[in-house]
């Protein structure tokens, strides 16, 4: 059977695995101020649905998984989930997204059961900054969560940094100095507009172009780019001179990097979503759970990535997919 290859030639073997909808913090910009998550248990794809479908993945050229939410260490197997998965024929990269607030807990086992990385989620050293843009978060906690992966072995691990105007655009230096102090590395992202509440934090939108001015002017043009390969994401990645950090800019609007997208995502619920900018999805979990073959499924998911646009409308169209939360979507 062909490999996930779309009508536009992108080779696609990176899945993102959303394993709830929960999540402990409720960002501003993620999810809106009221928003419960609406599903039950049966609603979610559970454990031996999960190892059927990355199998399926993974034999049509799906080589990375990264487990996203939500926040994923909310889910209670997520040890034996991400053991699971490292020991799928073919699957050689998984990844965890996480806030870090139950990383301290966890970092040690992932890392054993097989999460080799991790990237996290942090807008703010500071404590009362943090947990305003949080609804709540614990920053203090969220820092011991950074120590624990490092203490781990986990590498890389990058945390990553939603700059927003006034909010927080303050502390793209320190951010980086913290970065290095550690020893990790950092992502800067641009605000998208997905969901109600993205649409209205985007009023905030800081482009790429500026927020490299920042990070060039204050590490002195200390900076030496790296070159981008098929596996290497999106960010544009600057190695930083006499340290062991990079950082980076993810520009999914002003500068967009749809022409190497090598992505697909699925929802806690089981919903392929083959591109953030649009509304279309499939839903795995029913066919999972019918008494089709393999071979079907494995048919379903290949005429969906034919159904992969070339790009989002981000930059021209901002209320397509006002209808979900990024909470929802897995990030």
């Amino acid at each position: 059977m062909p490999k996930l290859v779309d009508k536009f030639s992108r080779e696609i073997n990176y899945l993102r695995l959303s394993i709830t909808e929960h999540c402990n913090y409720r960002c501003f910009y993620c999810r809106d101020d009221e928003h419960t998550p609406n599903c039950k248990r049966e609603d979610i794809l559970s454990y031996e649905d999960i190892e059927k479908i990355v199998q399926l993945f993974a034999q049509l050229g799906i080589t990375k998984v990264r487990l996203t939410g939500g926040e994923p260490l909310l889910r209670i197997d997520i040890s034996k989930i991400a053991k699971l998965i490292s020991r799928i024929d073919g699957i050689n990269d998984v990844p965890l997204s996480t806030n870090a607030h139950l990383l301290e807990k966890f970092a040690g086992k992932l890392y054993q059961n097989g999460i080799n990385r991790v990237n996290i989620s942090i807008d703010s050293l500071i404590p009362e900054r943090f947990e305003k843009i949080t609804r709540g978060g614990d920053l203090t906690q969220v820092i011991k969560g950074i120590d624990a992966a490092v203490q781990a072995g986990m590498s890389p691990i990058k945390i990553n940094v939603v700059a927003m105007r006034g909010v927080n655009d303050d502390e793209i230096e320190s951010m980086i100095d913290f970065a290095i102090n550690k020893g990790i590395d950092i992502r800067f992202i641009e605000t998208m507009p997905i969901g109600l509440s993205g649409i209205e934090a985007f009023t905030q939108h800081i482009s790429e172009k500026n927020i490299f001015s920042k990070i060039n002017k204050h590490l002195n043009n200390q900076l030496t780019p790296i070159a981008s390969n098929k596996n290497s994401g999106p960010a544009h990645n600057f190695k930083i001179k006499c340290t062991n950090s990079t950082v980076g800019i993810i520009s999914a609007v002003s500068n967009h990097f749809c022409q190497t997208c090598n992505r697909i995502r699925l929802t806690a619920k089981g919903d392929l979503i083959l591109c953030l900018g649009q509304e279309d999805s499939i839903s795995l979990k029913d066919a999972i759970r019918s008494n089709l073959t393999d071979d079907e499924i494995k048919r379903i998911i290949l005429n969906a990535i034919n159904k992969k646009p070339e790009k989002h409308e981000f930059n021209s169209i901002i209320d397509n997919i006002s209808n979900q939360q990024m909470v929802e979507i897995g990030g």
